[in-house]
């Protein structure tokens, strides 16, 4: 068991760094390739699209062959396969094409460690914080590792440091152990569809699709944001290694204390300090006062991450344990991917990314009034059977 730990671990370490490699200095890469910024743009948008086919299609496959791990092997092939080509080919219409089955492979690589992590620590005193806490490292210190290897070798760099991480998760994954209790049948996808489709679960999806559309707006518009204010690049990867180390002491309080709270509160909680957040955003006219802010991140998304999937675990059966996990993706990931980047680039661009920040804000304090309601309604007395209706 120290020795499958020790495995997931690290393999959560390594795809969180591949993570960092596409955020961070993928579009450097591009940019030195010579592609124009709404060109890398489109590079981008075809991930979430894609990612909502790609999580259902390699979820339900997991579910129904009852195996993650060997999901994860044929997913980080093709990842490695596919990256080998888009590193050699000018043209972009083939670059955007093979971007688009690269993301097909990548998508669901998140919320397939995460199944197995859950599985992992099923019925154990272990915690997913435990876990998933090495891929914020992970993600760290890729981007200030490979930030520096970059800094002095170029962009040209990049190829040879995503095919050695893949080839590294690659080597764990074959390491990896399939978690699935062998006493589960083969799942009857009949019984995941009145769960998911249960009004409670409907309302508590499209809560988590407003927050998560308020996140997405950071994520895609931070960097543009600051370099309006006039940050470095410097600065601008500082502030991605404030906000993935400030999940590491939330994340190890979680994994001691997070059990003693109740979700759709704590959500709520998190809610709350992500309209803060943001609202400080959109008043913020130094690049430096935005470290500070991103440092807020390990309460606004630390802890809801954690407790969104803690509340999924309790109402998903295990044995649908990948496609729970799989929707929970394809809202935050996907679907909110696609309406931050058409709306937050309209709010961007034809207002002010000030206006972006405190719509996003708006956004989380209608989240925190929703989640408090479904509480409400949650201690009610039917509230524990409305997941079978």
């Amino acid at each position: 068991m120290r020795r499958n730990d020790l495995v997931l671990r690290s393999f959560t370490f390594s795809f969180f760094m591949m993570i960092a490699i596409i955020t961070s200095y993928f579009p450097l890469y591009f940019q030195y390739r010579g592609y124009t910024t709404i060109q890398i743009g489109l590079l981008y948008s075809v991930g979430p699209l894609v990612g909502i086919v790609a999580n259902l299609f390699w979820s339900m496959m997991s579910d129904k062959y009852r195996t993650i791990r060997k999901v994860l092997i044929l997913i980080v092939i093709g990842q490695l396969a596919i990256s080998l080509l888009v590193f050699r080919t000018d043209a972009f219409a083939l670059t955007i094409a093979l971007m688009a089955v690269f993301f097909f492979f990548q998508q669901p690589m998140m919320s397939l460690n995460d199944s197995l992590i859950l599985l992992t620590v099923s019925g154990t005193r272990k915690s997913y914080a435990s876990y998933r806490v090495w891929g914020s490292i992970g993600f760290a210190a890729a981007a200030l590792g490979f930030g520096q290897l970059l800094k002095y070798y170029g962009a040209t760099l990049t190829p040879v440091l995503t095919v050695g991480v893949l080839i590294i998760s690659l080597l764990l994954a074959f390491l990896l152990k399939d978690a699935r209790d062998p006493q589960i049948k083969k799942p009857d996808f009949s019984g995941f569809v009145p769960i998911v489709a249960s009004r409670p679960f409907l309302a508590f999806l499209v809560t988590l699709l407003i927050v998560a559309t308020a996140h997405r707006l950071n994520d895609g518009f931070l960097v543009l944001y600051m370099q309006e204010l006039g940050a470095s690049p410097s600065l601008i990867g500082w502030s991605w290694v404030a906000s993935a180390l400030s999940e590491v002491p939330a994340f190890f309080l979680l994994s001691k204390y997070g059990h003693k709270y109740k979700e759709l509160p704590l959500l709520a909680v998190c809610s709350l300090v992500y309209g803060i957040r943001f609202l400080m955003m959109s008043w913020i006219d130094n690049p430096l006062w935005v470290i500070v802010t991103q440092l807020m991140h390990s309460v606004s998304f630390g802890i809801f991450l954690f407790t969104a999937i803690r509340y999924i675990q309790m109402v998903i059966p295990d044995q649908y344990r990948a496609s729970g996990q799989a929707v929970f993706a394809v809202i935050w990931s996907g679907v909110a991917g696609l309406l931050s980047g058409t709306i937050g680039g309209w709010i961007f661009n034809d207002f002010s990314p000030q206006t972006m920040y405190a719509f996003g804000s708006g956004l989380a304090f209608v989240a925190m009034i929703c989640f408090l309601v479904l509480h409400a309604r949650s201690t009610g007395a039917n509230g524990a059977r409305d997941f079978q209706a």
